[in-house]
């Protein structure tokens, strides 16, 4: 069956397993009980981000034991190997949040050195937490290998005083605590209740937001991603994308016949309709420019602006992504776009077929609750908007689900902080007042360095109360927990002599994310003279090592903030060799 199947003198695995030359390399294989039979079929990496960090990854190694089976069921063989991971939630709020964008890059870079390595033939990979989906994506398409990807699923909701909570709402109790409406006895009950489970933060968040592009992009099979990580549900998903990548090696349908234009624009509008993450017009530019596809952040909020905003979702909304689940999932939010005319139905996915092809298999319908009907959405445009204007001539990006039209339009005077530390302490003290837009700067990829999120700063705003009579812009990045008019992604950065740097306390900054502005009063003139007294970026402490290294290679955000030129600069593709 197996010789049938494949033609194992096309595929990369020959170079270790075939002809009397690589008897030493057998030898190898056969140490680890590998059979003869097994030597010569394909070989299948499966990549997990498996660590004991957070929830978000502990269900990822035996989720992959599933994944192997469903390799072997479909004639292949499966190599189980690990990267590493960075949890945001609990490098939120310090210094160990400079490593996590950075993570990302980490994580694709190693999945491909392993797979180049070992020249594996096709990836299955598995991730839980923020930077590693899209990391884990990103080595896919760089390597362009036949790739299936799985979510490992999502946490599930804690219950305190008779209501659904999640690690939202611990941030923000710090902010209630702070300003004495919360005891301590409260604040310990409530971080002992929060996070009951395995799995990855349970709202709309960065994780649960790229699990839904992972189905929406065509890189997982449809439905694989709500079902929360303790749910032994999650095998029958794990098997199927074992036996779909060995379909996909069999028919050469690889990550980049997947990944294209229009599977990038169906991703955004999920997000979109959704009200996800504003990081995910970080990683949907980093993702296509790993195909060699112009798709910035700008085109992301270009798809999500004629998207309805039609699910309910936390933080903007009510509901987690058990919730979604129990109404159908992913797949039934890709019907009503559907209904719409608002998706590309004819992108291929990691079944082996179209997406309107999947999509007709789904029996679920929108239950109006958590999946309000196309024709009937919360808002008529996206949860995620762009801004641009002389503050930020390479955009900006906030979340708006949730806000109402007279909260998407903010003037105040600027109030400067330079770096979140400054902002968090000044938000403890009360040391800002209503009607001021808190500018946080040099927290961007490079002048961070690493682009840390201001969850932090954000939910202590909230919980004083103050989240919608203050503004706040960072070049740094948001959590897909903050909420309020938080602008994030504002570029170019500081440390890339972006006019966010020379904005000073009092300056009268104007955001409007109706007509898309983020602009501060001050003339070209101002701005140049300004610039020549700008006395350059302010040193950091990470003057080597890996947070170094990203900082001096990273582009800017509006580009997925990339380390390398991306497949427009490869001389060769992996899978050819």
């Amino acid at each position: 069956m197996t010789k049938a199947r494949f033609d194992k003198s096309k595929l990369p695995s020959r170079h270790v397993t075939e002809g009397p030359a690589r008897a030493p390399h057998r030898s190898y294989f056969y140490a680890m009980g590998i059979t003869e039979e097994e030597i010569h079929q394909p070989w299948v990496g499966v990549a997990t981000c498996w660590n004991e960090a957070a929830p978000c990854n502990i269900a990822l190694n035996r989720q992959a034991q599933v994944v192997k089976q469903g390799v072997k069921k479909g004639g292949g063989t499966p190599r189980e190997f690990t990267t590493i991971t960075v949890t945001d939630g609990i490098a939120m709020g310090h210094e160990g949040m400079r490593s996590s964008l950075a993570s990302r890059d980490a994580i694709a870079d190693t999945v491909e050195l392993t797979m180049r390595g070992h020249c594996y033939d096709a990836l299955v990979g598995l991730a839980g937490c923020d930077k590693s989906l899209p990391g884990m994506m990103m080595a896919m398409v760089r390597l362009n290998v036949p790739s299936v990807f799985i979510y490992g699923g999502s946490i599930l909701p804690g219950r305190y005083q008779g209501q659904d909570i999640t690690v939202q709402d611990m941030f923000e109790a710090v902010g209630k605590h702070q300003a004495g409406n919360l005891s301590d006895a409260e604040l310990e009950i409530m971080e002992r209740v929060a996070c009951p489970s395995s799995g990855a933060c349970g709202a709309q968040y960065t994780a649960n937001t790229m699990a839904c592009v992972s189905e929406a992009i065509g890189l997982a099979l449809l439905n694989s991603s709500s079902a929360p990580a303790p749910y032994e549900s999650r095998d029958q998903f794990c098997e199927a994308s074992g036996v779909a990548v060995m379909n996909l090696i069999e028919k050469n349908i690889r990550a980049r016949d997947i990944v294209t234009r229009k599977s990038l624009e169906n991703a955004a509008r999920v997000v979109g309709c959704t009200g996800g993450s504003t990081n995910a017009a970080l990683h949907l530019p980093a993702i296509a420019h790993e195909a060699g596809i112009d798709f910035d952040l700008f085109d992301v909020a270009a798809c999500m602006k004629d998207t309805p905003y039609f699910v309910d979702l936390r933080p903007g909304g009510k509901y987690v992504a058990k919730d979604l689940h129990e109404v159908g999932g992913v797949a039934v939010v890709m019907k009503e776009l559907a209904k719409a005319g608002l998706l590309h139905l004819d992108c291929i996915t990691a079944s082996g077929k179209t997406l309107g092809e999947s999509l007709e298999e789904i029996r679920g319908e929108a239950d109006g609750r958590v999946i309000y009907h196309i024709e009937s959405p919360i808002t008529k445009t996206g949860g995620v908007v762009s801004l641009k204007g002389n503050l930020a001539p390479d955009g900006a990006i906030v979340k708006v689900a949730g806000m109402t039209e007279a909260e998407q339009v903010f003037t105040g005077p600027a109030r400067v902080f330079e770096c979140e530390e400054d902002a968090f302490e000044a938000v403890k003290k009360r040391e800002y007042k209503e009607g001021e837009v808190i500018v946080i700067r040099n927290e961007g990829p490079a002048g961070g360095p690493g682009m840390r999120e201001m969850l932090a700063t954000t939910a202590a705003l909230s919980g004083q109360g103050m989240g919608k009579k203050v503004a706040l812009i960072t070049d740094g990045r948001f959590s897909g927990a903050t909420r309020g008019f938080c602008v994030g992604h504002v570029g170019p950065e500081a440390a890339h002599g972006g006019p966010i740097a020379l904005v000073k306390n009092g300056d009268i900054i104007t955001l409007n994310a109706l007509t898309g502005e983020l602009s501060v009063a001050l003339s070209d003139e101002e701005l140049a003279k300004r610039r020549a007294e700008w006395k350059g970026p302010r040193k950091t402490a990470y003057t080597s090592g890996a947070v170094h290294k990203f900082a001096r290679l990273c582009g800017g955000a509006r580009w997925g903030a990339v380390t390398h030129p991306g497949a427009k600069g490869e001389s060769h593709v992996y899978m050819d060799q």
